[in-house]
């Protein structure tokens, strides 16, 4: 049995946890985290990096070859607003299949129900380059939000099955930064199926659905086969490896015996209110996270680059983000200081913005360096703040739940993200979009450090024994 003192609640906490005791020698700890690391985080970056690339991508479909009317409006006689709609519910369909996913990942085990997630969101992305109209896009964002929903929140609550809180964020940073890696790549490949159009009688953005969407279908294969479930249950740890990755999660994370979550511990993480501060902030980066990821190439558009070239400038600012936030998240971990980390980044970002926004729409080149910035401050602050839930997070049995719910809090932001880059802003340089994206990014900022100071004055309170907040 493991005890946990709550101070919130003033009481002790038993928590059951059938383990054998090891002593921990650090040396084998460094061993162990090493084997899993090689074994979990890459394949859950490629994981995210598919899914991220067959969600965003409709952005790349709408300017490709916009200029010869052999893009996605045009072939589906879409109107710019009708686009929004198709946007808009996928965020829809986001939000409320999150929190259920996550039931469904511990119910039938995370490579069963991940491989499904996965090669059911490829045959959608396939599917939207044979739509012809706007039911048919939006039908198919539909389900396709419906697939994709489940994958982040389940990958966070995956990782608590196999890492303390302090060893999350940094694999989480991985994980989340494969988004950018994904807006870099997608801009890549949308520059190369550009030169596709018209082969075998299809627009280049059809094709681009089509290559982006088979990768995903195939490698729920190698998922389904290759992704372990849980340190009890793997055949490359030894008996004391197994034995050592249980037993140090005890009190830090979850595990495969775990009785389903109760009513009674649902109503304790639905009432713990701090929380909800948590999720007041990750809805105000949410919008700019949203914006950025869908509206970047008619960004960059804006910014005097056309057609192809358009695709191919949405590289540097994704690729840029990726390295600042596997920097960024390495030094949150590493000096224990994550709301720091994500208030400074917030505020580089809501800066860019701001900037983008005063500048003169013909200062091209200005915007783009304001945009390489924004994208890193906006991107790289995300994935302290998820360290910074889930290490305040006591309840083993709530940590899915309240992952869940952090990450649905943020869907209306995504929501609104996609209304404020607004078509006819673009030769004013979209000044609207770039004023919320900035004033969201300043609350982030703000919230970060007036949470991190709430944690120190209630750690001031705590007794001798006592579990304390990490900020």
């Amino acid at each position: 049995m493991v005890v946990v003192s709550d101070f919130e609640g003033g009481k002790e906490r038993v928590e059951e946890a059938d383990y054998v005791t090891v002593e921990e020698n650090v040396a084998d700890t460094k061993a162990l985290v090493w084997k899993q690391d090689l074994r979990i985080v890459p394949l859950c970056a490629g994981i995210y990096l598919l899914c991220y690339l067959d969600r965003s991508n409709i952005g790349n479909a709408k300017t490709l070859n916009s200029s010869t009317h052999d893009d996605l409006l045009s072939d589906t006689h879409m109107t710019n607003f009708q686009y929004i709609i198709a946007l808009m519910v996928f965020l829809i369909a986001y939000a409320i299949f999150e929190v259920p996913s996550n039931y469904f990942l511990k119910k039938l085990s995370p490579s069963k129900w991940i491989s499904f997630l996965m090669f059911s969101w490829g045959i959608m992305t396939i599917g939207l380059g044979f739509t012809h109209n706007f039911a048919g896009v939006t039908a198919v964002r539909f389900l396709l939000g419906m697939f994709e929903a489940g994958l982040f929140p389940g990958l966070v609550y995956y990782l608590t099955f196999w890492y303390r809180t302090s060893e999350r964020s940094i694999r989480v940073a991985f994980i989340l930064a494969s988004a950018t890696l994904a807006g870099a790549f997608g801009g890549a490949i949308a520059f190369g199926v550009g030169h596709m159009n018209g082969t075998h009688g299809m627009s280049a953005w059809r094709w681009l659905f089509i290559i982006e969407g088979i990768p995903s279908c195939l490698s729920s294969i190698l998922v389904f086969f290759y992704l372990p479930d849980y340190p009890e249950t793997v055949k490359w740890l030894s008996k004391d490896e197994k034995d050592l990755a249980t037993n140090r999660l005890a009190t830090e994370g979850a595990k495969r015996g775990d009785k389903g979550l109760t009513w009674q511990e649902a109503k304790e993480t639905l009432c713990t209110w701090r929380l909800y501060a948590h999720y007041a902030i990750y809805f105000g980066i949410s919008t700019p996270f949203s914006s950025l990821s869908l509206f970047t190439p008619s960004i960059t558009a804006g910014l005097g680059y056309k057609n192809l070239e358009a695709q191919l400038m949405t590289v540097p600012p994704y690729a840029v983000a990726y390295v600042v936030t596997i920097l960024v998240s390495w030094s949150a971990d590493y000096f224990n200081a994550r709301a720091l980390h994500s208030s400074i980044m917030a505020l580089v970002g809501a800066i860019g913005f701001t900037a983008s926004a005063l500048l003169p729409p013909t200062s091209y080149n200005s915007r783009y360096g304001c945009l390489i910035i924004a994208a890193s401050g906006a991107f790289s602050c995300i994935p302290p703040l998820l360290g910074f839930l889930s290490s305040n997070i006591f309840s083993t049995a709530g940590i899915g739940l309240a992952i869940a719910l952090n990450i649905s809090v943020g869907a209306p932001g995504q929501i609104a993200g996609v209304w404020i880059y607004k078509s006819d802003q673009a030769k004013q340089g979209f000044p609207l979009g770039h004023w919320v994206n900035a004033g969201l990014l300043y609350f982030v900022c703000a919230g970060c450090i007036g949470l991190r100071f709430y944690y120190g004055w209630r750690n001031k309170r705590v007794g001798e024994g006592m579990r304390r907040f990490a900020y």
